[in-house]
């Protein structure tokens, strides 16, 4: 028989009230958003943005005006920009030190097999180089000559 339900084991709830999100698509949502900010278009659109804003609500139509002198519907707008823009960039650049970190691992175990093989390349030469030599040194004894010195 085949049980239902069994108390040790939780339930998933199908309905959640936390937000549900998927971390990737919002880190890289915010890669996209730190390098528009870090942009000359993005300081172009923005200086654009604010002139606009402060001529039109100084020098336009007293009835069409909406943020008058102190312009602190402004100040909140760049504010809210602001606060959303810290923490995305903050994202980006964790995101972006996590790959320098994987990429330095990467670099750091090449290296290292680089370092073994040349290490193991250097002892092969070397043995090679002793083989030489004694078998120079034994072709010389059998032929009668005399080894020369290589004193200089």
């Amino acid at each position: 028989m085949k049980e239902k339900s069994r108390l040790s084991i939780p339930r998933e709830s199908k309905h959640s009230l936390r937000p549900n999100y998927d971390p990737e698509t919002l880190g890289r949502l915010s890669e996209r958003f730190a390098r528009f900010i870090g942009t000359a278009r993005f300081l172009v659109f923005m200086t654009a943005f604010v002139l606009t804003w402060i001529i039109w609500n100084a020098f336009g139509p007293a009835e069409f005006r909406f943020d008058e002198y102190p312009f602190i519907f402004l100040t909140f707008l760049l504010s809210l920009q602001a606060s959303y823009a810290a923490p995305l960039i903050l994202l980006a650049q964790n995101r972006q030190a996590d790959r320098d970190r994987v990429t330095s691992q990467e670099d750091r175990s090449r290296d290292e097999r680089n370092l073994a093989v040349t290490e193991y390349m250097v002892r092969e030469l070397a043995a090679m180089r002793k083989e030489l030599v004694e078998e120079i040194q034994r072709l010389r004894e059998s032929s009668g000559t005399k080894p020369e010195s290589n004193s200089k």
